[in-house]
This record gives structure tokens, sequence and C-alpha cells, in this order.
């Protein structure tokens, strides 16, 4: 893909946030330091997704000290497929990752991901392999929709609602949510 801006990000990083106040900090830094290692031409686009707990003042914060962060505030809570719709729409990269933003996706793991779609995919996924969920409520529904996914559809897939993926830009902006 050629572009025509220097200065244009090769790597897209969106998160939808609701009340995370207390994490993003830490979110941050860690993103940060992964995009630092990585060595691309990168943008970290936040969706406030109506957020009432300082998130938002907390991104403000975090957007004045540092030029590659985009906020996006939703003015309600529209939940996580729109804040994500939104985050997908600005951004600019060549390559988008998606993540949640409470950490039980670890930055970390970015170059994993980012490594397995320059094999070729077009969408990389992660999973959530020690989820801190409530078991009764979201891990065994999860675990039984997960399986059922996978039989019905026939693609092997861990967890398929994580948000935790790595797609090339032209097809996920091709995808309605």
């Amino acid at each position: 893909m050629s572009r025509n801006n220097r200065n244009a990000p090769r790597l897209s990083i969106v998160l939808p946030l609701f009340n995370e106040a207390a994490t993003l900090d830490e979110l941050h830094r860690r993103l940060t330091a992964v995009l630092f290692l990585i060595g691309v031409e990168s943008e970290i686009i936040y969706v406030d997704d109506g957020s009432s707990d300082g998130t938002g003042e907390a991104l403000e914060r975090i957007a004045g000290r540092f030029s590659n962060v985009r906020l996006i505030p939703l003015a309600k809570n529209y939940g996580q497929t729109a804040a994500l719709a939104a985050g997908f729409d600005a951004a600019a990269g060549e390559v988008i990752v998606a993540m949640d933003g409470d950490l039980q996706h670890a930055p970390e793991e970015i170059p994993k991901l980012l490594a397995k779609l320059s094999e070729g995919y077009d969408i990389v996924s992660g999973w959530r392999e020690q989820r801190v969920d409530n078991l009764w409520t979201r891990r065994l529904p999860s675990r039984i929709a997960n399986w059922l996914m996978a039989k019905l559809s026939g693609v092997s897939l861990h967890d398929f609602g994580t948000t935790f993926k790595a797609y090339r830009a032209p097809v996920i902006k091709r995808i309605r949510l």
C-alpha cells in the first residue's frame, strides 16, 4: 500500500473505554512502551464511550502529553461495538489493532498479532487465556458460545468474542459493525 503522507501512521491502536480511569495510566504506559519497541509510526485512538468516572479528564491529560494520541469522546454510552466503529472510522493506519482498555488484553502481546498478520493474514485474533470475569455470568456462557460458534462456522477459534484483534485496514473498513 503506498502512502501519500510520510507522517501517516502505519499502525493504529483503537481502544473503546468505559469507566477505565483506574487503569488508564498503566494501560497507556505499557502501550507506549510496546509501540516504542515495535518502532513503527503509530497512533493510539481512545474512544471514551460516555464514561462518568473521570476517564475523559484522564484522557485529556494523556493527549496533552503525547502527540500520537487521538481522542474520540462519545456523548453517552453507546456500547463497545459503536465505540469500535467510531475508532475504526478515525483510524489512519495501514494496520489496526483493537483491544479492550481494562488490561485483560496485554499490550505486550501486540507484536505477536502483528507477526502473524505479516504472514499474509488479513485478520488475526487474540484470545483471553485467563479471563478475570465471573465464571457463571461470563466465562461459562462464553465457553459454550465459543464451542457452538466453532462447530457452526467450521472456524476453530478459542475466543470469538474478544476485541483483541489485528486487521488490515482495508478489510475492517469494509465491514459494517
